[in-house]
């Protein structure tokens, strides 16, 4: 089945316009599905993609791998519980996928081969052939893999697992039973890297595998560079508290015991890809401390380093925004994913010293982009969503192509049927500075550019990330709902988002809550003086750092009826204490609480809660480790000792982005807008300013 496109004439159109399209429901929205890879096939013949959406019957959510002919657009599912963690890759002819199968799922019933599988502690890399259609299973022992490439021919893998043993983690148990001795080194903290030669592949396929070397700490990438003989792999941490812990490596594979680091930077690389001579690996960085400057900035940025020289070069040249993702062109240079505002394009680069140049496209959001490895095909594959577009995946054999690009997918075909918000870019400035903002309003059906709406201020996270001109359905892009709901959305990109260059960004810093604070009250009073919002009906809200500066606004005014804050700190030194990124919050507020304590003050949330009147409605992970619970449970507890209505939902077994259950995204929109509905038209009897 293939899309069409929606074409809606309209002769006059007005705030109280006639809909002709049904209501959007909170079901058809958050049941749609999002796509979180791409991967053309060497000769784009094939795409390999991965989508998400929810299962409700099971309580979780479904990852499913399809295989699309790119010519028919016919698909077949490969699985329907992959493991997320790693991405199916292509073998070097483009015959094979290697994918891996999440094995707290119940059994696939795509693969036969798994059905008789013994319920052990096996592990298995499933490699899928195209030409057969058939699924076959390499045993792994009990090692669990961390990150797998294939290697020079389709008949060898390379894999990285946890280095330890049972035997070690007996050893360990017996000594220390169930004690936790923090920051001691355990055997976990190291891997080990294996090889793997195919003898045949048939369904008795005979392998080997060899261990070739442990190295000294988590991998989280792993490449492998033919014309070097080099395996090159990058170290991650559990803990984000020392930049030196995420570089990138490589090692000579006849010698493992020559490692050498490619990278020395305060950075997070991931994205390895190799040039088509493969000679340059190139990765996106994103800071893990921020300090401005030209290039060690706040956006995420692409490098490229020469695996012979171990020069490193610079990419994207003139080019002041976010790099959200590339890919390799077969005839040399990138293709860019670049942000600027709230649209995110495609920018081509031959090479570093020359600028980048946009390529024409739909305005939007281009989330994922593949390209064709082969030097005789130019062919490309995106996934594109704008305001009034749901997101879906597109495929053309030539980058000129982009505004004739054909859908290779169809799944969210019911958001163009339904009576969708209409959205803008709105700016304002924060007269404190003379700073241009930028945001967009999301206008409830039928009502497009009508006055006096009653407001929601919608708060996305990050802080450097930005809302987007687009469409995804899920329980944190959730604007569309809330406008559907009659609400006029409000999503300001205030000083910390990406997008707008470093110094925008940048300028968050030591100002974390009070300078984005001001921007968005800022807007606020822009758009009452424009009257397009009601004074008197104001609401605010987000989640994460979003859900931080809602906590911060509510001491700051009173004019805002409710708030619901999702996943939000309220006081500095705990969450500093208890995150699993230390390092980020210490470099945002710009320094540590015993260096710069009047900052922590001056920011604090907790010192202030005595000013909130605002009914607030809270929600937390149960397992969160980026925003400790213990934050949303000192919020509820102070405002219910000060009186102020108050809802806390905590949801078992999630963590900060509640991947695990999607009732709990549902149940938390649901009861968010029942909160804004219950108190936001209307002030309670406040007597602070």
């Amino acid at each position: 089945m293939k899309c069409y496109l929606l074409v809606l004439v309209v002769a006059y159109f007005h705030c109280f316009s006639t809909e002709t399209l049904p209501k959007l429901t909170i079901d058809e929205f958050l049941n749609s599905t999002q796509y979180k890879s791409l991967s053309l096939s060497p000769d784009a013949d094939y795409l390999l993609v991965h989508s998400l959406r929810p299962a409700w019957e099971s309580n979780r959510y479904e990852e499913a791998l399809w295989l699309y002919r790119t010519e028919t657009t016919q698909k077949k599912l490969i699985t329907n519980q992959l493991y997320p963690n790693i991405k199916p890759k292509w073998s070097p002819s483009g015959a094979w996928i290697y994918y891996l199968v999440d094995e707290s799922s119940q059994t696939d019933p795509v693969n036969i081969n798994e059905r008789s599988r013994p319920v052990k502690n096996e592990k298995y890399i499933h490699l899928y052939n195209i030409i057969s259609e058939e699924t076959l299973l390499i045993e792994v022992g009990n090692h669990n893999p961390l990150a797998i490439a294939w290697g020079n021919d389709d008949n060898s893998l390379y894999f990285i697992s946890i280095a330890s043993s049972q035997e070690d983690n007996k050893v360990n148990q017996n000594e220390w039973k169930d004690v936790v001795q923090y920051r001691q080194r355990k055997p976990t903290d190291s891997t080990t890297l294996h090889r793997i030669d195919i003898k045949n592949k048939t369904h008795k396929i005979s392998v080997k595998i060899t261990t070739l070397t442990n190295i000294d700490f988590l991998v989280g990438e792993l490449l492998l560079v033919p014309a070097e003989n080099k395996l090159v792999f990058t170290s991650v941490s559990t803990l984000v508290e020392n930049s030196h812990d995420f570089e990138i490596y490589a090692l000579d594979l006849r010698n493992v015991s020559l490692l050498s680091r490619l990278t020395d930077n305060k950075m997070i690389e991931q994205n390895l890809q190799l040039s088509p001579d493969g000679k340059h690996l190139f990765f996106v960085i994103s800071p893990i401390e921020p300090t401005g400057g030209k290039h060690n900035g706040t956006q995420n940025a692409l490098d490229s380093v020469d695996l012979t020289t171990g020069v490193t070069e610079h990419w994207g040249k003139g080019f002041n925004g976010n790099i959200m993702g590339y890919t390799i062109r077969s005839q040399g240079g990138v293709y860019i994913l670049g942000q600027l505002g709230v649209n995110v394009q495609i920018y081509v680069q031959q090479s570093s010293s020359k600028f980048v140049m946009l390529q024409h496209g739909w305005e939007g959001t281009y989330q994922l982009i593949s390209s064709a490895t082969s030097p005789h095909s130019l062919s490309i594959a995106v996934a594109h969503s704008s305001f009034e577009s749901a997101l879906e995946v597109y495929f053309v054999e030539h980058i000129n192509q982009l505004y004739v690009a054909k859908a290779v997918t169809c799944e969210n075909q019911l958001l163009r049927e339904r009576n969708l918000p209409r959205a803008k870019v709105y700016r304002w400035i924060n007269s404190e500075d003379d700073r241009t903002i930028e945001g967009i309003l999301h206008y409830p059906p039928g009502k497009f550019e009508c006055k006096n709406l009653p407001l929601f201020v919608l708060i996305h996270g990050g802080p450097s990330a930005s809302s987007l001109n687009m469409l995804i359905g899920d329980w944190y892009s959730w604007a569309p709902l809330a406008a559907t709901e009659g609400w006029l959305v409000f999503e300001p990109n205030y000083r910390g988002s990406a997008g707008y260059g470093d110094e925008f960004l940048s300028e968050l810093i030591g100002h974390p809550l009070s300078r984005p604070g001001r921007d968005i009250l800022a807007g606020v009073d822009s758009l009452i003086a424009d009257g397009i919002a009601d004074p008197n009906r104001l609401t605010v809200g987000g989640f994460s750092y979003g859900g931080f500066l809602t906590n911060w606004l509510i001491t700051q005014t009173t004019r805002f009826n409710a708030a619901v804050s999702g996943a939000g700190p309220v006081e500095h030194v705990s969450l500093w204490g208890l995150m699993d990124m230390p390092v980020i919050i210490a470099s945002y507020i710009g320094g540590y609480p015993w260096k710069i304590p009047e900052t922590y003050y001056k920011e604090s949330i907790m010192f202030k809660l005595g000013y909130v009147q605002t009914p607030t409605h809270i929600v937390s992970g149960a397992n969160d480790l980026r925003v400790p619970p213990s934050e949303s449970l000192t919020l509820e507890r102070g405002l219910h000792y000060l009186g102020v209505p108050v809802k806390l939902l905590l949801f078992p077994n999630e963590g900060h982005d509640l991947t695990i259950n999607p009732w709990h995204g549902k149940i938390k929109v649901r009861e968010e807008l029942k909160w804004l509905e219950k108190y936001g038209h209307a002030s309670l009897n406040k007597t602070k300013p």
